[in-house]
Parts: C-alpha cells; sequence; structure tokens
C-alpha cells in the first residue's frame, strides 16, 4: 500500500511516499544502495560512495548526460539521503509486521510537477517490489494507467487550483498545470483547427463558461495566446495563455487573468474549464 502528500521540507515542496513492503529491513536497504539491485529500478544508473559527503554520479541509461549529487544522511540500513543536482531525495525504513516501511522524501523546487514526480516514483517502487521478488522488472508500465495516475496526484496533491493575488488596481488569477501531453498535442487541443491572429475571435476552447471574450490580442503559436475580456461590452482585463516546458514528456501550462477590483475573479469557471481540457488531452494519442 503506498501513501503520497504533499508538504513543505525545509522551506520547498516536497512530496512524500511511504509503501509497506513485505521484506526485511536489510534486503530492502541492499535494493536502496547496492548498484546490481538499485540500476534494474531506479531511473538513472547510480554510482554513489557510500559515506557522508560522499558523491553520488546519476548516469543516463542509454547514454547522455551525468548528473551530480552529494550523501548528506547515511545510517545503515536505516537512512540514506543525498543531492540530486538541486533536488534532494531521503530514504527511510523501519521494520514492521515481518517486512518494513519505506518513506522516501523528495524535495524539489517545482511545486506544480509534483504530480509527474509522484508517478515516476510509484513506477520506480514497483520495479524495486519487482526486484525484491525475484521477478523481471517491467519498465515503465502502461502509459495510459500512468496518465490517469498523474491526474489523480494532480488532484490529491491540490495542483489542480487557481491563486489570486491583489494588484494595484485590481486581482490576477494565476492557474499553473502540468499536463501530459506536449504543447504539439496540447496546442491544436486548445485552439482548433483554425490558425488564431491579432484582432480576430478568440478560440471557443480558450474561453471558460460564463466569460465574454473580446479579441485575440496577441499569439505565438503553439506557445502563448492572449486576449481582452469584456464586462459590459467594454474590456475588464487580459486572459493570456501559456505551454512551457514542463516535467516529463508534457508541457506546462500557465494560465492568467487579470480584473478590476468589483469583478470576481471566476475560479470556479476556469477550474471546470481547465479541468476538461486536461481530460481531454490524456484521452489523446501519445506522439
Amino acid at each position: 500500500m503506498t501513501a503520497t502528500t504533499l508538504r513543505a521540507e525545509d522551506g520547498r515542496p516536497a512530496v512524500r511516499v511511504e509503501r509497506r513492503l513485505a521484506h526485511p529491513v536489510e534486503k530492502v536497504w541492499r535494493a536502496l544502495t547496492e548498484p546490481s539491485h538499485l540500476n534494474r529500478w531506479f531511473p538513472f544508473d547510480v554510482e554513489a560512495d557510500l559515506k557522508v559527503g560522499g558523491t553520488v554520479r546519476f548516469v543516463e541509461k542509454e547514454g547522455g548526460s551525468t548528473l551530480g549529487g552529494v550523501i548528506t544522511d547515511l545510517e545503515p540500513p536505516r537512512l540514506i539521503a543525498y543531492s540530486w543536482e538541486t533536488d534532494h531525495l531521503r530514504w527511510e525504513l523501519r521494520p514492521e509486521d515481518g517486512g518494513c516501511v519505506l518513506v522516501l522524501v523528495h524535495t524539489v523546487d517545482d511545486r506544480y510537477g509534483m504530480a509527474s514526480f509522484a508517478t515516476g516514483w510509484q513506477a520506480c517502487l514497483d520495479g524495486m517490489e519487482q526486484v525484491l521478488a525475484g521477478r523481471p522488472v517491467t519498465a515503465g508500465g502502461d502509459p495510459a494507467a500512468m496518465d490517469a495516475v498523474h491526474e489523480r496526484f494532480v488532484a490529491e496533491l491540490g495542483l489542480d487550483r487557481a491563486t489570486v493575488t491583489e494588484t494595484g488596481d485590481g486581482w490576477r488569477l494565476r492557474y499553473e498545470r502540468q499536463l501530459v501531453r506536449p504543447d504539439s498535442v496540447a496546442w491544436p487541443a486548445l485552439v482548433g483547427d483554425g490558425a488564431p491572429a491579432a484582432g480576430g475571435p478568440v478560440p471557443a476552447g480558450c474561453v471558460p463558461a460564463g466569460l465574454a471574450a473580446g479579441a485575440v490580442t496577441e499569439v505565438t503559436p503553439s506557445r502563448a495566446l492572449e486576449y481582452d475580456w469584456l464586462d459590459g461590452g467594454r474590456a475588464a482585463g487580459r486572459v493570456r495563455w501559456e505551454l512551457g516546458t514542463g516535467t516529463g514528456h508534457g508541457a506546462r501550462l500557465v494560465l492568467t487573468q487579470t480584473g478590476p477590483s468589483d469583478a470576481t475573479p471566476p475560479l470556479d469557471g476556469w477550474h471546470e474549464h481547465i479541468e476538461r481540457f486536461a481530460s481531454a488531452l490524456t484521452a489523446a494519442q501519445r506522439t
């Protein structure tokens, strides 16, 4: 059984994963620290000098870049922690009822990538359990199932809600959402078959229910679209959609809307609209 939560760690966002394993601490410790076990399920091949302050190298399995880290904590066979570039991983084991409980805390800077990290760790820990059971590791798992897990984590970790901040003359709504498809898929799903242009109509996919759209004010194909929204037939603020680089293979969506103090930010309308958009992307074929 696995429990995953979002928390703060030293002022940074962290995802905490707890899993009950039907294996003793010593056996799981080998899976965490011995390359012949660890490198069968971990996303990189790991080369570590097992001492506090020792270096850690994360080598891509099919060649390419090598990332670095340092061991920050080591108490065999209970605890190992190390940096991974700017991230930090902390693995703890405690015995329980003939097996043990594994707790992973992954500290990062990217709060909105947490659903991707949680999904990836779930797949990795499934692989670890296969190693512990002496079975072949099934790499990656079913992509459709992983997409569904990602979307579930978005909701469970509270990553599906906008924030609203006060400005000098009104408010600014901001919604950041990791998507499961790249911009090459997300952009056509957002704007439809046409090619929106400045001064032209706003694609229906960019407008939530209850919001009146004016004209497009800016377009950067596959990257950004901005338009005026109307109140009483007059421009009341701006809406901007942006697609950028995200975690994994999906684009990162950032949606912003500005408005005057006497207007109410349409939080529910945007939440429903963007969740429908994300759901449609989940159903789209991977490229």
